[in-house]
């Protein structure tokens, strides 16, 4: 089934340029947008992905769609839902695959699956679009259903590919072969990074940075009321006075020693506001790195205890700093069946640590019935946060490293070609060679947590960063200007 979405995105352009750190990106916006959009008179864009909530794209669409209409452009949004509960399965397999994990072995089965879907889910995407439309698939899952949409009518069809790795082997081949006769059928396509381009489309690739929204819930300032009564609102620390809203309709959970879900104020006070916080906040999956995370931390904790040559203060600091691993629960990110199995692997984990390592780490579930609230409970984990990591095996690009850049963060990725891409390592944040490598990640962490003045200068630079390059004004430019280039006549 394929259905429309409404854009829950409510600001406008004009919003944006009350701020006054944002008028700049505004103007050039709408300056590009006066010669742009008129090309694009009488057609309508369509962006198609696999889920309205859960994941860097379902958080991308809502502004890149509402504000491509602020411009002046017919920009819809249609969301899949397979009819096979083993088709997102299948297309998971495919994601880590193309980030070189998982079996290779592809088989008839699994392309009969992808093709039907893909025919079925063509089929009602051709009862929206029209003659002369832009069609734009958002990842694999819905790659092949516009590649046969392209075929029956006459539209122009991008495919924009979140993800990716800079190197080619057995397994990321395996994946690219599957898809190779979907992409193909494409006239343009967009990525992340070039590293990421398959040769099969060299020649007909643009490269557009995803950008977050600085005004959504997830990334807005938040007053220090504001942020306290999130805290309190969604159960993430207790309320010690009265507090202006109600309580959120679902609130975080946090792991217990034994393996059971409870209140995230139970069995103490997670210390939000006034311990030292390391924080990671990713979807539930292996390659996120949570469980060498958890051991850098532990690690780092080691190796400070080791150390004779702290101050009574940074001592204090290293024994009262927690570790808090965030992510949404499970059931409410529809298209990544593997979260829950990984989650319990990270609770298994959990279980094994001495007691003292459990009670400095702190697991959380994050609720996913509203996503207004969702973001908040994001914005205020991350700011709360005197270090934010993203220690990813593999990241496309990590939007969770540019909202906690945005948030003058002092932030530590990894190696992968996302992370870099935004990092420069010394100037604005952190980068480790080698996420599967606890002691490199305790040496990092333990650094940056003896050293706050390091931490405010990254922070500072990081969010200059951001507002220069990773902002949705930017990319709002870029995919005009992809748009009106495909479906331009080609040159004589």
């Amino acid at each position: 089934m394929t259905h429309l979405v409404e854009s829950r995105h409510h600001v406008s352009l004009d919003d944006y340029d009350r701020v006054g750190r944002l008028a700049v990106a505004v103007a050039d916006l709408r300056q590009e947008a006066h010669s742009l959009v008129p090309t694009l008179a009488d057609r309508r864009v369509w962006m198609v992905n696999s889920t309205t909530h859960g994941g860097g794209v379902a958080e991308l669409l809502p502004p890149l769609v509402s504000l491509l209409r602020d411009l002046g452009v017919d920009a819809n949004w249609l969301v899949i839902e397979p009819s096979d509960p083993e088709f997102f399965p299948l297309t998971k397999r495919l994601h880590n695959l193309i980030h070189d994990q998982g079996d290779p072995n592809l088989g008839p089965a699994d392309r009969e699956l992808y093709q039907r879907f893909s025919a079925e889910t063509a089929a009602e995407i051709g009862r929206y679009v029209g003659h002369g439309d832009v069609l734009v698939t958002h990842d694999p899952q819905p790659l092949g259903a516009g590649a046969l949409t392209r075929r029956e009518h006459e539209i122009t069809a991008i495919w924009r590919c979140h993800i990716g790795v800079d190197q080619r082997t057995p397994r990321t081949s395996a994946a690219w072969r599957f898809l190779q006769p979907y992409a193909s059928g494409y006239d343009h396509a967009v990525f992340s990074a070039p590293e990421y381009i398959p040769s099969y489309l060299s020649g007909r690739t643009t490269i557009i940075h995803p950008g977050i929204d600085p005004l959504s819930h997830k990334n807005r300032d938040l007053s220090i009321h504001k942020l306290v009564g999130i805290l309190v609102n969604g159960g993430l620390t207790p309320a010690y006075g009265p507090v202006l809203a109600p309580p959120f309709a679902q609130q975080a959970r946090r792991l217990q020693p034994d393996g059971s879900w409870a209140l995230a104020t139970e069995p103490e006070d997670i210390g939000l506001l006034y311990r030292p916080i390391i924080t990671q906040v990713s979807r539930w999956d292996r390659l996120k790195g949570f469980l060498p995370l958890m051991a850098g931390f532990v690690s780092m904790k080691e190796q400070a205890a080791r150390r004779t040559d702290l101050l009574p203060r940074d001592r204090r600091a290293v024994e009262t700093a927690r570790l808090v691993l965030a992510g949404p629960h499970p059931d409410g990110v529809a298209d990544d069946p593997e979260g829950a199995i990984v989650l319990k692997e990270i609770a298994a984990a959990y279980q094994d640590l001495a007691p003292e390592m459990r009670d400095a780490i702190v697991v959380i579930r994050l609720p996913m019935a509203s996503t207004k609230e969702n973001a908040l409970l994001v914005n205020a984990l991350q700011r709360c946060s005197d270090i934010v990591v993203q220690n990813s095996l593999r990241e496309g690009f990590g939007l969770t490293v540019t909202e906690a850049m945005w948030k003058y963060a002092a932030v530590v990725g990894t190696s992968a070609v996302g992370l870099r891409q935004q990092i420069r390592p010394g100037v604005d944040g952190c980068l480790i060679d080698d996420p599967t490598d606890p002691e490199e990640i305790a040496r990092t962490l333990l650094d940056l947590l003896l050293d706050p003045h390091r931490r405010e200068a990254l922070g500072s630079a990081a969010q200059r960063r951001v507002q220069d390059d990773f902002l949705v004004l930017t990319q709002v430019r870029r995919w005009l200007e992809v748009i009106t280039y495909a479906v331009a006549p080609a040159p004589a």
